[in-house]
């Protein structure tokens, strides 16, 4: 073949040489220029080499440098073999059989493409050396030895799902988000009773924040369900990555009045979108229903390759790769966020009955749920892009297995699974040490504060005037939304109330528990406002 001389080199060079379009751009571009210099932008690193660094102008020269110096792409290489002869790989192993570069192309060809290639006559030697390099990726916690190419097996996944984690410096440093110890502290700030009182209300929170993200808030009956499904299987089992366990999943969040006549594991197509002005744009697409179940298989082998590691990577990797995999037909963010708790309770970074509402924080503000959004379209919006026009809703509906009727053809399958599979999730981890450290230092700690200041607030008011908490609530709820004025309500309800100065001192005594301005004159009254349901006594 004959390639082009230019300045890039690497799995750059052989993007450009072979068409390669990625979803998954490459975390590093290498080029030829006048001095050796890094720059690190927009998730990229460009390293620039001077010319006695540029290799042969083949494949297996850039393919080399891409393995030595370049954080594998493996969607890259999955692209590249499909496209290339396996004669190029057996006369490279044939001229280099102990080089360890040509055994790994070897290998990773083999693992990749799930072909063998043709080693008749070769006989492969050298030492043994790592698939992928752990200085540069996320690998397995143990490698397993392939005699055939004397290569390390410390792949993450399976050729089905094999998740790409590259160790940047704000990687590795989300890596290292500790949520035990910040929840230790919160614990010595504010007494392991204060923080098991206040599991139930930021549970029954995180249900309803995980609705107000895919507009529901408003069912109180799905959020009170859903909220039954993180306080009850939360690292409970084997995590819900097959038919049965989803299936059960499913149904405990979704209730009986479901459309959905066969829950669990769907056999309809996916798509992510909505329609404007009468048009349907479609945002994501899924991979197909008859590779859903093998790309469940590969996130569990991955949790079981990375047992030991990071809780934040795993369950960034785990969460995240669900809700692209999209499972189901219906529920599919509720489990993506389900599992975020799931994970870092079954590696022990958050102690039962303790949820980390994540949920919370990012129906916080506007800034909050764009990032959010900005990490799903980190891959969605360039797939997207890549594959504008291979989607469409045409012809009359087709009723599927599960009972889902659906127009949708996707015309891209084939090429896009070199994306799906392949994916990078290294935004997702810096996302998800950056979203469990806030939710655990402001909306965990909220809420601590406000229930260890409710309670104070509770037994104020029982210094003045006897009642159950429940009424201490409605009180307490009055002078915050009320401003401090005695409602006409609460004063037929509860006369002691109207008394001259009663007021006054309840209102003092709240004062001083919330820290807020001083009570008006007692004297006024105004009528109840609906305000904010304190936790439950």
């Amino acid at each position: 073949m004959n390639f082009k001389k230019t300045s890039a080199i690497g799995g750059q060079w052989l993007c450009e040489q072979f068409g390669l379009r990625l979803v998954n751009a490459l975390g590093v571009h290498s080029q030829i220029g006048a001095r050796r210099h890094t720059v690190t932008a927009n998730r990229v690193t460009t390293e620039t080499y001077q010319e006695m660094m540029r290799p042969d102008s083949t494949v297996r020269g850039h393919l080399t440098f891409h393995l030595k110096h370049e954080a594998i792409s493996l969607e890259m290489l999955s692209r590249l073999f499909a496209k290339t002869p396996e004669t190029e790989f057996v006369e490279w192993i044939a001229s280099e059989p102990t080089s360890q570069y040509a055994r790994r192309a070897g290998f990773l060809y083999e693992w990749l493409t799930g072909k063998q290639l043709n080693l008749e006559g070769i006989k492969v030697g050298g030492n043994y050396v790592d698939a992928m390099n752990a200085d540069d990726l996320v690998v397995a916690q143990a490698s397993s030895a392939n005699g055939r190419w004397r290569v390390r097996d410390n792949m993450p996944g399976t050729r089905e799902f094999c998740p790409t984690v590259r160790l940047t410096a704000q990687a590795k440093a989300a890596m290292s988000v500790n949520c035990q110890k910040m929840l230790d502290d919160l614990q010595i700030e504010f007494g392991r009773e204060m923080l098991l009182k206040s599991a139930v209300w930021l549970t029954l929170r995180e249900s309803r924040s995980s609705f107000q993200i895919e507009g529901e808030d408003d069912k109180k009956d799905r959020i009170e369900r859903f909220a039954d499904v993180l306080h009850n299987f939360t690292g409970q089992g084997e995590p819900p990555l097959d038919q049965e366990s989803l299936a059960m999943l499913q149904r405990s969040i979704l209730g009986e009045a479901t459309s959905i006549r066969q829950p669990g594991i769907r056999k309809s197509p996916v798509f992510i979108g909505q329609t404007l002005r009468y048009q349907d744009v479609i945002h994501y697409v899924a991979p197909p229903a008859e590779d859903v179940t093998g790309m469940l298989d590969g996130i569990g082998r991955f949790l079981a390759k990375t047992a030991g590691q990071s809780p934040v990577m795993r369950a960034a990797v785990a969460s995240f790769g669900f809700v692209y995999v999209h499972p189901m037909a219906d529920g599919n963010g509720r489990v993506h966020r389900f599992l975020i708790n799931d994970i870092l309770r079954r590696d022990g970074a958050v102690p039962a009955p303790l949820i980390v509402p994540v949920s919370g924080l990012i129906t916080r503000d506007a800034q909050e749920r764009l990032a959010y959004d900005k990490v799903l379209d980190s891959f969605s919006k360039p797939m997207m892009q890549i594959y504008a026009g291979a989607s469409r809703l045409e012809g009359p509906s087709i009723e599927y297995e599960d009972g889902i009727f659906s127009n949708f053809i996707f015309d891209a399958t084939d090429d896009a699974r070199h994306a799906w599979r392949f994916m990078d999730y290294t935004p997702h981890v810096q996302y998800m040490g950056d979203v469990l450290e806030k939710t655990i230092h402001q909306e965990m700690r909220d809420e601590a504060v406000y229930l260890r200041n409710h309670l104070q607030a509770r037994n104020a008011v029982k210094e003045v005037i006897e009642m159950p908490d429940q009424q201490v609530d409605r009180v307490i709820r009055s002078i915050e939304q009320n401003n401090g004025v005695l409602s006409g309500v609460l004063a037929k309800e509860i006369p002691y109330l109207a008394r001259p100065g009663i007021w006054a001192q309840v209102c003092e005594g709240v004062r001083a528990s919330f820290r807020v301005e001083a009570p008006p004159n007692d004297a006024k009254t105004t009528e109840d406002a609906p305000g904010h349901e304190p936790p439950a006594g």
